[in-house]
């Protein structure tokens, strides 16, 4: 081997440059090594040792979460006006009817022979207040004469439109558009003034009524989409229509309601439902609700290290809570959030702290 180097001295001169390299690196790496060492300050005896993983913040759609009751548009229960019998049932129960269609109508009774006797009246009291009202002109009655003329007309004239009312109110129309819902009574049954008849539901539009904290009620506005998720696991598309001008005594929670359009006519009405109301994009962090924990005030929050190793404490705002973690606002962009050994410190304890395990 020697013989060979020896044939070619340029070897020898590359072998001991790349010898003193290494002697030299080695030198360096010893010596700085010495210089961290003292540099860095020996940890307190006695301090807790507590694992972190470093989160940062990234930007989510914050939304509501909130159960919700399915109702129809409009539902009403028409009752009737008049005392009379049942003569007709015009709809059958579940009918889609128009608005001012017939429904079911009651025996008319003498209300027709009113009507036409208010008629004759009006007419009777028309012809003397113009005959006095002429006769007033040439000075042949007195004033107060032609007034009380005047004023049976007008008497006679309300009893007239009475009579007429009575009349109309033996038919029984829908008021607007919808399904013919429940029926009350049957064919020939004697009805009293303020029986319910029968009920009309308008499906075309559906809302969904929920009740909403009053912390979170001012971030909330009119016109909001809202999304509705079914029971089945169906999704519609709705908008934020209504919000309670006051809180409810009890639960001191506010009353929503969310429109939603209803082409096909779904029966709905009467189902439970989900809201999830967007309320705009925020930075916020995603962790396991394991390490929310509550301060004395009862807030929520979590523990993390600042760059004193000390441990500081956060108010957070729950923005999503689900089953594989909850979404939080309040913590800094980037945070050394403790994940081992939360419960065996306090805030503004020192601590040492050391990356978890199979974190990068």
């Amino acid at each position: 081997m020697f013989s060979q180097l020896s044939k070619r001295p340029w070897l020898i001169a590359v072998a001991i440059s790349l010898l003193l390299l290494l002697w030299l690196l080695s030198g360096s790496l010893f010596q700085a090594q010495e210089t961290a060492s003292a540099d860095a300050p020996a940890p307190e005896p006695g301090l807790t040792k507590v694992e972190v993983q470093w989160l940062e913040a990234s930007p989510m759609q914050r939304q509501h979460v909130v159960q919700g009751q399915v109702e129809a548009w409009r539902r009403v229960e028409l009752r009737s006006q008049i005392s009379g019998t049942v003569n007709r049932l015009d709809q059958d129960k579940g009918s889609l009817v128009t608005q001012g269609q017939l429904l079911l109508s009651l025996s008319a009774d003498n209300r027709p022979a009113q009507v036409a006797k208010g008629e004759a009246d009006v007419r009777q009291r028309d012809a003397d207040a113009k005959a006095a009202l002429r006769l007033r002109e040439r000075n042949m009655i007195s004033a107060n004469e032609l007034i009380r003329l005047q004023s049976e007309l007008a008497k006679a004239r309300a009893e007239l439109d009475l009579a007429r009312i009575q009349l109309a109110n033996a038919q029984i129309k829908a008021p607007f558009a919808g399904t013919y819902d429940q029926r009350m009574i049957e064919l020939g049954d004697f009805v009293q003034p303020g029986q319910g008849l029968l009920t009309l539901v308008d499906i075309s539009q559906l809302k969904v009524s929920a009740q909403i904290a009053q912390q979170e009620v001012t971030q909330l506005k009119l016109g909001q989409p809202v999304k509705v998720e079914l029971l089945d696991g169906r999704e519609l598309q709705g908008e934020l229509h209504f919000i309670a001008a006051a809180a409810d005594p009890g639960s001191r929670s506010f009353r929503i309601e969310v429109k939603v359009d209803n082409p096909d006519a779904l029966r709905l009405a009467g189902a439970s439902a989900t809201l999830h109301i967007q309320t705009g994009e925020s930075l916020a962090q995603r962790i396991s609700p394991a390490l929310l924990s509550l301060d004395k005030a009862g807030r929520h929050g979590v523990k993390w290290v600042n760059d004193q190793q000390q441990v500081v404490f956060t108010a957070v705002q729950l923005i999503s809570v689900d089953n594989q973690g909850a979404w939080v606002s309040g913590l800094p962009n980037k945070v050394a959030l403790i994940t081992l050994g939360q419960g065996f410190v306090e805030p503004g304890q020192q601590v040492i702290s050391q990356l978890a395990k199979g974190v990068n």
